[in-house]
């Protein structure tokens, strides 16, 4: 079954930082563009950015901006979600997964249209 992994959770303070890694060893990242989503206990999963084959980069969740950066290294068939200035809202557990369809970021994160889901890893911000 094909499935990414996702590490580089943990807790960490308001205002700290945490850079999340998404990588598999059975196939090449750099032939898909690659979404970082959240899941808060309770509630739906959500699309926070995407990296395209190309590089191109989208922000889908406003408060992202600025604060996320979404990279790839293909040499290590990795791509990172660096998360500068974390706040308690960040908590949750955060999962990368495929987008199926093509090889730019869509205009939308519909969940469907993504595969090889990870288990996520767990983001907690907490004084």
């Amino acid at each position: 079954q094909l499935q990414v992994v996702e590490s580089g959770g943990g807790l960490v303070q308001p205002g700290g930082s945490l850079r999340l890694s998404c990588t598999t060893s059975r196939y090449n990242l750099d032939n898909y563009a690659i979404g970082w989503f959240r899941q808060v206990a309770g509630k739906e999963r959500e699309g926070v950015s995407c990296i395209g084959s190309s590089h191109g980069v989208t922000y889908y969740d406003d408060s992202a901006k600025g604060r996320f950066t979404i990279s790839r290294d293909n040499a290590r068939n990795t791509v990172y979600f660096q998360m500068n200035g974390l706040k308690p809202e960040d908590t949750a557990v955060y999962y990368c997964a495929i987008f199926l369809i093509q090889k730019d970021c869509p205009a939308s994160m519909t969940l469907s249209d993504f595969g090889a889901w990870g288990q996520g890893t767990q983001v907690t911000v907490s004084s």
